[in-house]
């Protein structure tokens, strides 16, 4: 199971949000470049990055970091936030960006995922973000009637690489993961499975891995930058 260290970029930093709420955002890195190296240099193989306000806006707002952190780092890494057309996708798999991360438009223009993932073999995951099961869009502002198993399953045969799974109210809140959730996901759809929102803890890491269910991997952010996960001791008990 991979660790995905997370970026959340807001207005040009590194910054964790408690549940979505963009008005309770704390900054922990003003260099996001160097932010992704030290979790490079800690050992990760992926990094998971995210324009916060592009989700908002619809398009790619902090271009700048993004693409500093790729000149920088030479681990694959995944973004999402503001990607909504072709054209966006088609710029930042150019950029070096190993895979694009749709989420809002897997709602609601579900044909461009799969066009992009047929055009894009391996490098489009679907970001489904959800409270109490019902898929949110547009920065998590936006609430749906849209199930996550539903939503999921529609993308059966389209190709996609992953399917980034986050339960908002864990998200940032240090109370753990939905683990039966995230397990029951990954259980309904043979796309990979990726985990995200509340791991907070090498116990989280290890209670997902040990699910049931073969997911594959774990995104956390605020734990790494409190301290309460260390880096290099989680990725060593994931090799073990």
């Amino acid at each position: 199971m991979i660790l995905y260290p997370a970026i959340d970029l807001k207005d040009g930093k590194a910054v964790r949000l408690y549940k979505g709420e963009m008005a309770q955002a704390t900054v922990f890195n003003d260099d996001p470049a160097a932010q992704a190296m030290e979790f490079v240099n800690a050992g990760c193989e992926w990094l998971h990055l995210v324009d916060l306000n592009g989700a908002f806006a619809g398009e790619p707002v902090n271009a700048a970091p993004v693409e500093a952190i790729l000149a920088q780092t030479k681990v694959p890494a995944q973004l999402g936030g503001g990607i909504r057309d072709m054209a966006t996708i088609e710029r930042w798999l150019s950029k070096g960006l190993a895979r694009v991360i749709l989420g809002t438009v897997a709602v609601e223009n579900p044909a461009l995922v799969r066009e992009a993932a047929r055009a894009f073999p391996g490098q489009v995951a679907v970001g489904i973000d959800a409270r109490d099961g019902r898929v949110a869009t547009k920065g998590w502002a936006t609430e749906t009637d849209v199930m996550v198993t539903d939503l999921a399953r529609s993308f059966e045969d389209a190709g996609v690489a992953a399917i980034i799974y986050t339960d908002i109210n864990r998200d940032g809140a240090m109370q753990g993961p939905n683990i039966d959730a995230t397990a029951a996901l990954a259980h309904a759809v043979s796309i990979p499975v990726i985990a995200s929102g509340g791991v907070s803890s090498l116990a989280d890491l290890i209670a997902l891995r040990d699910c049931g269910a073969a997911l594959n991997g774990a995104i956390s952010g605020r734990a790494l930058y409190d301290g309460a996960l260390d880096l290099g001791e989680a990725l060593a008990a994931l090799k073990a």
